[in-house]
């Protein structure tokens, strides 16, 4: 009797984590929606602002200007989430414990749940994440030690329309591309690639699209801000 309420109970307990999983993998493929619908709005402004290479400097409210509202939410996104809470994560915590977390490993920052969430998108999604190789690692450091810095400083001056953020952003934007370029390829083909593509592509999909928008941009516009009548 007791070996059939255990295996009851083992299976109570399968099913309702198979239903968790479930709907956080819809929870996700949502967040991959908006991820995708990120870069599609970026775009149309990225280019209208590119056609107009000479533009004269004009306060504009931030709600007048879809592109560099775009930029800043995503640097907003990333400077307290992802670079110090996703990626912060994997340098605190080592890929042995990782791998068998248990209460003690559990470090003060990031949060339990946020570690939790983390690990569970690792294993389902994207083992290296979990492997955390050295090269990892180093692309991680980057951006917690220059990427942080810079969404700070590039949500003052795209919110203020700072002509100086041009050079920033050019390189921010470079090796950003760079960095990225490197993670698909072993999301794609290397020995921790991702176990499911598609979902990790449209996730990935901003940090490709944005810096490749704000590089453009910047390129074609010496003063992406205009020209102010003192220049």
């Amino acid at each position: 009797m007791s070996e059939t309420c255990v295996i009851a109970d083992t299976c109570v307990i399968a099913y309702n984590m198979n239903g968790e999983n479930e709907l956080h993998t819809q929870i996700l493929w949502a967040v991959a929606g908006l991820c995708a619908f990120i870069p599609i709005s970026l775009l149309p402004s990225t280019i209208y602002r590119i056609l107009q290479p000479h533009l004269s400097y004009k306060p504009v409210s931030i709600f007048h200007r879809p592109a560099d509202l775009t930029l800043i939410i995503f640097f907003l996104f990333n400077f307290p989430f992802v670079t110090y809470v996703v990626d912060a994560e994997q340098l605190i915590i080592a890929r042995e414990d990782a791998s068998n977390m248990t209460p003690d490993k559990y470090p003060v920052w990031p949060p339990d749940v946020m570690v939790n969430l983390i690990h569970w998108y690792a294993r389902n999604f994207d083992p290296v994440l979990i492997e955390r190789p050295v090269w990892w690692k180093v692309t991680i450091w980057w951006d917690v030690l220059f990427f942080g810095p810079f969404y700070v400083i590039g949500t003052y001056a795209f919110l203020f329309q700072k002509n100086w953020i041009r050079m920033p952003s050019i390189l921010y934007s470079c090796v950003l591309i760079t960095i990225l370029t490197i993670i698909l390829a072993e999301e794609m083909y290397g020995p921790s690639r991702s176990t499911n593509l598609p979902l990790v592509l449209l996730l990935n999909a901003p940090w490709v699209v944005v810096p490749l928008c704000l590089l453009a941009r910047m390129l074609a516009q010496e003063r992406p801000f205009g020209r102010k009548k003192s220049d």
